[in-house]
């Protein structure tokens, strides 16, 4: 037996209405019918997968996450700017938690309202405007790469890549 793929993930929030906001606002994803599950829940659909928001007061966890291939990455860093939502955690001081993968794959990491970690991927950071590379961090000057380490890739879907490049 062998898992195919994924069908969705769930995050919970005490306010369902605000995290609806925040994922249809910053990502865009688009609201879709719900089964009645017993207590408040959105499904929202992210490309051919799907996010389901629930309302549940419960404290989010501190590193666990779940992460988002984007077609207009800048677009995503100025509303999370807008918002004030990069995970302070994760950035350097007086900088933005962004990074960039062995790959040129850029890693940004921002909190949804209810407190939940979420990572916004681009594929190549050579194609992100200058005024967003300027704060790009480069893991491996902090953590050194073997030869196999340095061939990781974020993106195995190619599609997925020639996605975002296409559309920026």
């Amino acid at each position: 037996m062998t898992a195919t793929g994924f069908t969705h993930v769930t995050v919970y929030g005490d306010d369902i209405d605000e995290l609806t906001a925040f994922y249809t606002d910053v990502f865009g994803l688009e609201r879709i019918q719900a089964p009645n599950l017993g207590n408040p829940v959105v499904w929202l659909r992210c490309g051919d997968r799907q996010l389901h928001l629930v309302s549940r007061e419960t404290e989010p966890p501190t590193y666990h996450h779940f992460a988002l291939a984007v077609d207009d990455f800048e677009a995503v860093f100025d509303a999370a700017r807008e918002r004030d939502c990069f995970d302070e955690a994760l950035a350097p001081e007086d900088g933005y938690p962004l990074y960039q993968l062995p790959d040129d794959a850029v890693q940004l990491y921002l909190r949804d309202p209810a407190g939940n970690l979420v990572e916004v991927d681009w594929p190549d950071v050579a194609t992100l405007e200058d005024r967003i590379k300027t704060h790009v961090i480069d893991r491996s000057d902090a953590h050194p790469q073997s030869a196999a380490q340095a061939e990781a890739r974020l993106f195995l879907d190619s599609s997925l890549i020639d996605d975002s490049i296409s559309n920026p």
